[in-house]
């Protein structure tokens, strides 16, 4: 064992009953507070990002390919879905799903509201996950294999606006042309996903309905909707697959189409770094001062180690040792609590939301290994590098006169 290792091993097991004593320990669950609220921090707001990203891909997944020309009022100028195009999308890197779609602006109509709402239109090929996930109650819609089925799935939030239940009939108008037609569906499924851009508007069923009410043939939808199995790559494998399209199509990202909601999600990120430094300086000011404290402590001891003929260096080397050995008692300690809390809040949420105001009915949390990780080594890094400045009050003690006052 270096010289330098076994002073400071020594120093540590031997400082009971001194007055460092009780701040080494303060000092050890101020470092320990800091990771916990850190990694708290950093698992709370990416699981928030995480829980709105998901809802708002469930619904218009990560990239969406239609027909380049504009449309409104949710009238789509369809294409085939069985063009060889989608043979090549399905083929890219990181491409995890491809499903048809179809949507069809309408209205319901009961005996005392009118609600304008979206039909989305779906093959039976559509990835199901996000609607299983966040149905409350019934069942999802079934698809006919040649005939188109009326069954529909409706938000919690329409449901109790409109006043339906399960198996009851909704009358429904859609405008066509100069004309409109009339649906009538049965409820067999309410979701909820919280956010009301979604909520509000849409029901979803059998991409038949859509094609039946634009006489279009079996062959022609609204679009493809691509999901991908990395996020952070979407940028890149959107762009592959727009160097394959045809002339006639064009393809948007979930980012590209709702701007303001991905612009607030990484604002947050603002949150996490102010946090962090926050913490940091917490934990950094808490070794610090016990550093500090020991160090005027250890005066007769510095005085005897530099008679002796050990260098500032070496002293300095052992002062940073056991402030290292603080700083790695905290990191295991608040690691430990971090996870235990994120835990229980995934396991049982233990703390709940206000649905309305933050789209989710409990706090999501994000468990992954990399952010405690991560988070170690920042807050190792910052202590130690910080550290570096007080121990330089070494090289000013005297041996002469640290000796002669003991």
């Amino acid at each position: 064992m270096k010289f330098e290792r076994f002073i400071s091993h020594k120093f540590l097991r031997n400082n009971k009953g001194s007055f460092s004593s009780p701040l080494i320990n303060i000092a050890i669950a101020g470092v320990s507070l800091g990771v916990v609220v850190m990694i708290l921090s950093v698992c709370i707001l990416r699981g928030f990002q995480q829980e709105i990203r998901n809802k708002v891909v469930g619904f218009g997944s990560h990239i969406v390919v239609t027909h380049f020309e504009a449309n409104t009022a949710y009238e789509q100028t369809p294409i085939s879905s069985e063009r060889g195009i989608l043979d090549h999308i399905k083929s890219k890197e990181g491409v995890r799903h491809v499903q048809c779609f179809a949507d069809k602006g309408g209205m319901i109509k009961t005996d005392d509201q009118i609600q304008g709402i979206v039909y989305k239109g779906l093959s039976s090929n559509f990835d199901s996950a996000f609607f299983k996930k966040n149905l409350i109650e019934g069942r999802l819609f079934s698809i006919g294999a040649e005939a188109s089925s009326n069954e529909i799935i409706m938000s919690k939030t329409l449901a109790d606006k409109l006043c339906f239940s399960i198996g009851d009939k909704v009358r429904t108008y859609f405008w066509h042309e100069s004309s409109y037609k009339a649906r009538a569906f049965k409820v067999v499924g309410i979701y909820s996903t919280d956010l009301v851009d979604f909520d509000d508007v849409f029901i979803v069923g059998d991409i038949k309905t859509v094609q039946k009410l634009n006489d279009w043939d079996s062959t022609m939808v609204g679009g493809y909707e691509v999901l991908v199995d990395n996020f952070d790559r979407l940028p890149f494998i959107a762009s592959d697959i727009y160097n394959v399209l045809d002339y006639d199509l064009t393809l948007s990202t979930v980012v590209e189409n709702y701007p303001s909601l991905f612009s607030w999600l990484d604002l947050l990120n603002t949150n996490i770094v102010l946090i962090l430094s926050l913490m940091a300086l917490v934990c950094v000011v808490s070794v610090i001062s016990v550093l500090l404290i020991m160090i005027f402590e250890k005066t007769s001891m510095i005085g005897v180690l530099k008679t002796l003929g050990a260098s500032d260096k070496s002293i300095q080397k052992i002062f940073i040792y056991k402030s290292a050995s603080i700083v790695s008692k905290g990191l295991v300690i608040g690691n430990m609590l971090a996870l235990a809390l994120c835990l229980l809040q995934s396991e049982f949420q233990l703390i709940s939301l206000d649905r309305e105001s933050y789209a989710m009915t409990h706090v999501p949390v994000e468990i992954n290994l990399f952010t405690f990780i991560l988070v170690s080594i920042f807050t190792l890094v910052v202590c130690l590098l910080a550290l570096l400045i007080p121990v330089k009050f070494v090289s000013k003690i005297s041996p002469a006169k640290s000796v002669r006052v003991e």
